[in-house]
């Protein structure tokens, strides 16, 4: 039978050196920023590392406490009824035939006027499957 190793201390030395090798890797230090261009280090141009490492943002803390205190009952209430007749005085304008102030359209859109649909939809619009 033959040996695929000549010797067994040849096998671990051989073991060895991958080892070796393959943990060289994973050294922390700048081992690449001290090789020259020539051998594949980091050209000189470059902007140098940082000297501290980057800061992350504290993701666990807890933000302030808020200055404002919330709304109490009656406050809410008063700014829904305000809300409510804000929309009522929109849905009663939009009903009638007063005039609204709107500002005045553009000239190249004001010459282009889409002529309207007869079936009462909008031309040009796409309807949903």
């Amino acid at each position: 039978m033959r040996r695929a190793f000549p010797s067994p201390v040849l096998a671990i030395s051989g073991l060895a050196l991958v080892l070796s090798l393959g943990l060289g890797g994973c050294a922390s230090g700048g081992m690449v920023d001290q090789l020259p261009q020539a051998l594949g280090g980091l050209p000189d141009t470059l902007p140098k590392r940082p000297q501290t490492g980057y800061q992350f943002p504290a993701v666990h803390d807890m933000p302030p406490a808020r200055a404002a205190e919330p709304l109490s009952d009656s406050e809410q209430a008063r700014l829904e009824k305000e809300l409510q007749t804000a929309r009522d005085n929109q849905e009663a304008l939009a009903k009638s035939d007063a005039p609204v102030d709107v500002p005045p359209a553009p000239a190249a859109a004001a010459k282009k006027k889409p002529a309207p649909a007869k079936n009462g939809r909008t031309s040009g619009a796409k309807t949903n499957p």
